[in-house]
């Protein structure tokens, strides 16, 4: 049997990309296995692939706010110990970053990474004793194809994207929710990626007169209060608590269809092909883009300056979170698009 290791640490975004290339593997070489290092607050996306066999959760987060109790608690050399105990056939860095090359070099068989003009940090190339050409210009996915097939001797398939979700048991739902229902992911880690929360309003407004009901997920508080405004006590929307990124699969995983900013859920809806509509403006769609069947980007292309990846909106002085390209994403215009994928889905279902 083939074991391979795959070091990728952060985001859910990120993570899910890497999904397709672990589908392609399986393919090419039947016997192989993944273990996987991952972040342990994503973990979760890990387990969900039929072919991850053992995931390694790192902290590196927390340990870096208090590097004596780490070392002290024994906790890293846990992990150590814990990520050396098996010698693979090969290990892959699919992040390419400084934090992923450290935990890469730690690590007991041959190294393989992004060569030193495709890494996204130079420095990472260096821990790798095989380093692969892939153009920095291709999306994400593609990039992690890529590497894969030239990392394990294997064709890159001309196939589309297969995230290898479709035996994933996300559970039963963990609460009761009116149907249909459509999934509202409002939050995104940068200010200039969210969709105004009056948009959201009017969005809501046009999705009842519909009959549908509108949930929103959030991950922390923040995100919770940010969800009670836009819903303003109406009971055809609902916040949903915190739960685990399982449960909160289990619920997309069920909806009707969904509006999503570019963040990691919104890549889970594509994943798992859930129609669903994407709002982008500071980032591009051609690197990050939500990728999967019945998906679509919505964007301005009439701002020149996008995709800008700022985390504010520079067209405004001071610097603004309120985003001119996103606020210009109308609900109306949402909401149909919207309904055009849903239609797909009904029409092939005939």
């Amino acid at each position: 049997m083939s074991r391979v290791l795959l070091v990728k640490l952060t985001s859910m975004g990120d993570l899910i990309h890497a999904l397709p290339a672990l589908t392609d593997a399986a393919k090419a070489i039947p016997d192989i296995s993944f273990d996987w290092i991952v972040d342990e607050s994503f973990y979760e996306v890990a387990t969900w692939h039929p072919r991850v066999n053992q995931v390694f959760k790192t902290a590196h987060r927390r340990w870096r706010k208090n590097l004596r109790k780490t070392w002290s608690s024994g906790e890293f050399s846990r992990f150590y110990a814990d990520i050396t105990a098996t010698e693979y056939d090969a290990v892959i860095d699919g992040q390419s970053n400084f934090k992923s090359a450290f935990v890469t070099r730690l690590c007991r068989g041959p190294r393989h990474g992004y060569d030193k003009n495709s890494v996204r940090e130079k420095v990472a190339h260096f821990a790798y004793q095989h380093k692969h050409p892939v153009s920095r210009n291709a999306h994400a996915i593609d990039r992690l194809r890529q590497l894969f097939a030239q990392s394990l001797n294997y064709p890159v398939p001309d196939s589309a994207p297969d995230y290898g979700l479709s035996q994933a048991d996300f559970g039963s739902l963990p609460q009761e929710l009116p149907n249909p229902f459509l999934f509202g992911v409002h939050n995104a880690s940068w200010p200039s990626k969210l969709w105004q929360e009056h948009h959201w309003k009017s969005l809501i407004e046009l999705v009842n007169q519909a009959g549908y009901h509108f949930v929103f997920p959030c991950g922390n508080d923040t995100e919770h209060q940010r969800a009670r405004r836009i819903i303003a006590n109406n009971p055809n929307a609902t916040a949903l608590p915190r739960y685990s990124l399982t449960q909160t699969a289990a619920i997309l995983n069920q909806a009707a269809g969904a509006v999503c900013s570019d963040t990691g859920l919104g890549h889970l809806a594509a994943a798992l092909g859930i129609p669903a509509v994407h709002l982008y403006g500071s980032t591009s769609t051609a690197l990050i883009g939500a990728t999967g069947d019945n998906q679509r980007w919505l964007l301005d292309d009439s701002y020149q300056c996008s995709p800008c990846y700022q985390h504010y909106c520079h067209q405004k002085s001071p610097p603004s979170p309120d985003a001119e390209c996103m606020q210009a994403l109308a609900p109306a215009q949402v909401w149909e698009a919207l309904r055009q994928q849903m239609s797909l889905i009904t029409a092939s279902a005939l």
